[in-house]
């Protein structure tokens, strides 16, 4: 059985090579493929910064009674806030608005005596201020996919905020006394849409509708003069993007579009010649006794170009490296530095070497492999030498037991 599959992976690797040697192959490139998803952003990216102004109606108990058009108010809020991917953000700030409603009594602030009263009520104006914090998802990225460069997108978000009441007091002539605080610090909660379109990658324009429930509490008097109210909200705004804006995308291979068929039909009839001699050899060689086979290297550690840092995976990997040598402590291990000879310069091929073959051992000494056990060296040719279009496989470290 293994030498079949010996056998098998020697005509694997010989037929591979005689694709490669083809005269009219291409370079793979590597791009970003958006069709892979996105990669979640570092914490200083994605940030921006909202203003925004608009009008609200209060939806009181009592507001009904009052004019329909006597009841809008202006309102306006700030944000800062950060996308954390294209689906999930979070915006926090400052949201102030102002409030027409109706009283059952004159004794309060926000109240005109002088004022008619409406249907048996007294109109009343307030003012609420206070921080709120929203959980934002952009659902036209979570339906159509995340497209760089979108023109338009639809936002669903909810939140919660804390105000602080405020309003005028007056005189029993109608004269103003000024703001007065109320000591009224209620809570709200928020719901709410935003249409958002972009005009440059840095500034987007917004209407936001929103809805919001306010627990108002009763004065001191006993009277609710708010009582648990509503009110509905549109606000047109302006959004500045900070950098970065946009979300990368994983990194995949691209093999080129050949430019017709003939090149894979004459690949196909060279495959299944050589397949056909192939099978002559297998079997010639089965009958064969079993060839001794060397003991290859325990592992290899690859790096991009001009790179000496090992990634999150290759840690993994040399951690069971170290689990092995230290079950085995009564043998040695040959690190070997690699860098290709076809990029760079001798200097910095040395420097390369050196650098990878001590990130690993500083890596297995880190891991409990006692340092009797290792030996660092580097070696000045290439690996595998296949040539400068496979120099991705003389960037690398080995990993061997010694003799």
């Amino acid at each position: 059985m293994k030498k079949f599959t010996l056998l098998a992976c020697s005509c694997v690797i010989a037929l591979g090579q005689s694709l490669m040697a083809q005269e009219n192959a291409q370079e793979i490139t590597y791009v970003e493929d958006p069709s892979q998803g996105w990669l979640f952003n570092r914490f200083k990216d994605n940030w921006f910064v909202t203003g925004e102004g608009g009008a609200g109606i209060y939806l009181s108990p009592n507001a009904s009674e009052r004019d329909l058009m006597d009841r809008w108010e202006p309102a306006a809020s700030i944000y800062v806030g950060k996308w954390f991917s294209p689906l999930l953000g979070v915006r926090a700030g400052v949201n102030w608005f102002k409030s027409k409603g109706l009283s059952e009594i004159n004794n309060v602030p926000g109240v005109r005596p002088d004022e008619p009263m409406v249907n048996g009520y007294y109109k009343q104006v307030f003012s609420e201020v206070g921080p709120v914090f929203d959980v934002m998802l952009n659902v036209t990225n979570w339906v159509c996919g995340y497209k760089p460069g979108r023109k338009y997108n639809f936002i669903v978000y909810a939140g919660g905020g804390g105000y602080w009441t405020y309003a005028k007091e007056y005189n029993a002539d109608g004269k103003s006394k000024g703001w007065k605080n109320m000591q009224d610090r209620i809570v709200a909660f928020r719901a709410g849409l935003i249409n958002s379109l972009n005009v440059s990658k840095q500034v987007q324009l917004s209407l936001d509708l929103r809805f919001n429930g306010i627990d108002n509490h009763p004065n001191e008097d006993g009277y609710a003069w708010n009582k648990t109210a509503y009110n509905l909200q549109a606000y047109l705004g302006v959004t500045y993007l900070f950098k970065k804006r946009e979300w990368s995308h994983p990194i995949v291979p691209v093999c080129p579009e050949p430019e017709n068929c003939d090149a894979y039909v004459a690949r196909l009839q060279a495959a299944d010649a050589r397949i056909a001699d192939l099978e002559k050899q297998l079997q010639d060689c089965l009958d064969k006794p079993e060839p001794v086979v060397e003991k290859g290297p325990l592992a290899t550690v690859y790096y991009p170009i001009n790179v000496s840092k090992m990634s999150r995976t290759d840690a993994t990997v040399l951690e069971a490296v170290a689990e092995v040598m230290k079950s085995n402590p009564d043998k040695k291990y040959v690190l070997t530095g690699w860098a290709d000879n076809y990029t760079g310069n001798d200097k910095i091929n040395t420097r390369l070497r050196h650098n990878r073959v001590n990130g690993v051992e500083k890596y297995l000494l880190k891991c409990g492999v006692p340092a009797s056990q290792l030996q660092s060296t580097i070696n000045a040719g290439n690996l595998c030498d296949l040539g400068e279009k496979y120099v991705a496989l003389d960037r690398a470290v080995t990993i061997e037991e010694a003799n």
